[in-house]
């Protein structure tokens, strides 16, 4: 048989796989979730938080368990190791393929809380998807723009005091928030429409990072800043699935959490400059390191 063939079998069994798994563990998560959401109690949510996390745990692991059967695809994981269950993280990565929620997933589970997005305001509509985000505590990110507050200049700041009190809901529980801080995944045509600076990224977008960070505060013990590198090309998650990804790298970068970039990015211009000097040289050593992991991945094959 052809390895086209065996790579598309694969990708099938994988999918199913993937699937199949979301199934057999929503059975024992709904539940709880009724419960937590009928009995809005606070001992109660902090019992049920700790049951959620745990059956969403065991249901990345069973992907890692497909993944590491189904692919022969090599994994080079290092960096800070010093990652704990018991802290709350922002996990910022660069953004290339729908296959790297699956890697990071991979790559972080059971290590550090299981991670939640920020969603958009315009998901609460979703059924079924909705009534498990807002279980899990799924963030949601509004974000009034420029124009609308012209109009209603009373509700300036009410943005983030809600999305303030979404994140209450943490205090009791660690977790991980992730933030894809490109806002979308790289594309050649992309990097060339916003000619970025960057050989191997597309521009950051600091406000989507400083929003967390407002919003949040000093509940983070940490950031986890994580590049991911594909060989010998990147693909999407069908592709991944089918093995045609040789090696994965992953560097993780521990960054504390500091006053330098906890404040009002909106409102004050000074620390919004500074900000933004601070996700600027962050993406340049995320991009170098970008760079070392290419050269080093073509001098090994």
């Amino acid at each position: 048989m052809s390895s086209s063939f065996l790579g598309t079998m694969r990708g099938i069994v994988g999918i199913t796989a993937l699937i199949t798994n979301i199934l057999i563990w929503f059975i024992p998560l709904l539940p709880f979730a009724v419960i937590k959401l009928i009995i809005p109690i606070r001992q109660v949510r902090i019992i049920v938080d700790v049951i959620l996390n745990f059956i969403c745990t065991r249901w990345a692991d069973c992907n890692r368990i497909f993944i590491q059967f189904l692919n022969d695809t090599k994994w080079d994981i290092q960096g800070d190791t010093n990652l704990s269950m018991k802290e709350w993280y922002l996990v910022l990565a660069n953004h290339q393929s729908w296959a790297d929620i699956v890697i990071l997933q991979f790559v972080l589970n059971n290590r550090i809380p299981y991670f939640r997005f920020f969603l958009k305001q315009e998901l609460v509509w979703l059924p079924i998807f909705n009534f498990v985000w807002a279980a899990l505590d799924y963030p949601y990110m509004k974000r009034y723009s420029k124009a609308f507050l012209e109009k209603k200049p009373h509700l300036k700041g009410k943005d983030i005091e809600t999305t303030k009190k979404s994140c209450q809901k943490f205090k009791d529980t660690p977790v991980a928030i992730m933030n894809f801080v490109e806002g979308t995944r790289l594309t050649p045509a992309k990097h060339e429409k916003q000619k970025s600076p960057y050989k191997y990224l597309l521009n950051p977008r600091a406000g989507g990072v400083a929003f967390v960070l407002t919003a949040m505060g000093r509940q983070l013990s940490s950031i986890l800043d994580v590049t991911i590198h594909y060989y010998p090309k990147v693909v999407g998650l069908w592709g991944f699935l089918c093995g045609h990804v040789k090696e994965v790298k992953v560097r993780i970068d521990h960054i504390p959490v500091s006053d330098k970039i906890v404040g009002d990015y909106f409102d004050d211009p000074d620390f919004k400059s500074s900000f933004q000097q601070w996700i600027n040289e962050l993406w340049s050593k995320k991009d170098k390191t970008m760079e070392t992991l290419i050269g080093k991945i073509s001098s090994d094959n």
